[in-house]
C-alpha cells in the first residue's frame, strides 16, 4: 500500500527507521515534540506496514475533540482510502467493517477491555500523549504491559511530547526510544503592566481577560485568538461579555462537556475574526 505523507512534517523523515523498529520490537516509545506530526502520521505508517491485515490500528487520545478532529484530518490525507479511518467516543461510534485506523479516547479503549480482555480486534495500539499521565492512561499502560505475554503479535506504540521517555521505556522492559524533533512557530510573549490589573480588587480575572482582548482587537489588526480559562462557567461568562464588546467577531466556547457538533465549529473557516475561549482541551 503506497500512502502519501506531508513532506513538511519532521516525523516523515523517520518513516523507515520507525518501520524497522516496529518490525523488530513489540513495544516502542516515540518522543515527538510539538508539531512533529506523530499523531497523524504514525497510524498511517502502521497501515502501510500491515496493509493486508484486518485488525484495527487503535490510537487513543486524551480528549474527545482530539479523537474526532485527528480522525477527520487523517481521513482527508488518505483521500480515496478515507473509509479506512473512523473514531469512537462516548455515545458516538463512527466505525464500520472497513475501518482499519480507529481513533478513540483512552476511556473508550479501557472500557473495551471488559468485553475483550485480550483486545483481539487490535494488532497495533498507539497510546498518544502518554505524558499527560491521566488515571485512564496509567491504567492502560499497566494493563497493556500485563497483556503483552498473552498477545505476542500485538504491537504497542507509546508517544510522548516530553523528554522524560525513560520512564515509559523502563516500564516496558527497556523498550527502544525514537526521538523526533518538532516544528513550532515563533512566539512573542507580552505581559500586561501589573499596575493595570491591581488597581481594583473587585475586577475578576475574567473581566481582565475581556479587557485585554478588547484592547488587542481595537489596538491591532484583528486576528484569530485562542483564550484559555479554567472552568466552563468562566468561559460562558467571557463569551457573553465579549459578544457585547466585540459584536462583529465569531466568539466560540470550547470545553469538554460541549456538544460534539458545537466543538467542531472551531475548525470551520469563517470570514469573521474568530475568538475561541477554551479550557485545556484545546491544548491537544
Amino acid at each position: 500500500m503506497q500512502l502519501n505523507y506531508p513532506t513538511d512534517l519532521p516525523i516523515v523523515s523517520y518513516r523507515e527507521s520507525f518501520l524497522e523498529l516496529l518490525q523488530d520490537n513489540q513495544v516502542i516509545i516515540v518522543s515527538g515534540e510539538t508539531g512533529s506530526g506523530k499523531t497523524t502520521q504514525l497510524p498511517k505508517f502502521c497501515l502501510e506496514l500491515f496493509p493486508e491485515d484486518s485488525f484495527h490500528i487503535g490510537c487513543t487520545q486524551p480528549r474527545r475533540v482530539a479523537a474526532t478532529s485527528v480522525s477527520s484530518r487523517v481521513a482527508t490525507e488518505l483521500g480515496s482510502l478515507r473509509d479506512l479511518v473512523g473514531y469512537k467516543i462516548r455515545f458516538h461510534d463512527k466505525t464500520n467493517k472497513k475501518t482499519r485506523i480507529k481513533f478513540m479516547t483512552d476511556g473508550v479503549l479501557l472500557a473495551e477491555t471488559r468485553k475483550d480482555p485480550l483486545l483481539k480486534k487490535y494488532g497495533v495500539i498507539i497510546i498518544d500523549e502518554a505524558h499527560e499521565r491521566s488515571l485512564n492512561i496509567d491504567f492502560l499502560l499497566g494493563y497493556l504491559k500485563s497483556l503483552l505475554p498473552n498477545r505476542p503479535d500485538l504491537k504497542i506504540i507509546i508517544t510522548s511530547a516530553t523528554i522524560d521517555t525513560k520512564i515509559f521505556s523502563k516500564h516496558f522492559n527497556n523498550a527502544p526510544i525514537m526521538a523526533v524533533e518538532g516544528r513550532s512557530y515563533p512566539v512573542e510573549v507580552q505581559y500586561r503592566d501589573a499596575t493595570d490589573t491591581n488597581e481594583r480588587e473587585d475586577v475578576s480575572y475574567v473581566d481582565q481577560c475581556v479587557q485585554t482582548m478588547v484592547e488587542l482587537y481595537y489596538g491591532k489588526p484583528p486576528e484569530d485568538t485562542l483564550i484559555f480559562l479554567p472552568t466552563e462557567k468562566d468561559i460562558r461568562e467571557c463569551c457573553s461579555l465579549l459578544e457585547g464588546k466585540i459584536p462583529d467577531c465569531l466568539i466560540l466556547p470550547m470545553f469538554g462537556r460541549l456538544a460534539a457538533a458545537d466543538q467542531k465549529k472551531i475548525f470551520k473557516t469563517s470570514h469573521k475574526t474568530k475568538i475561541v475561549v477554551a479550557t485545556n482541551v484545546a491544548e491537544t
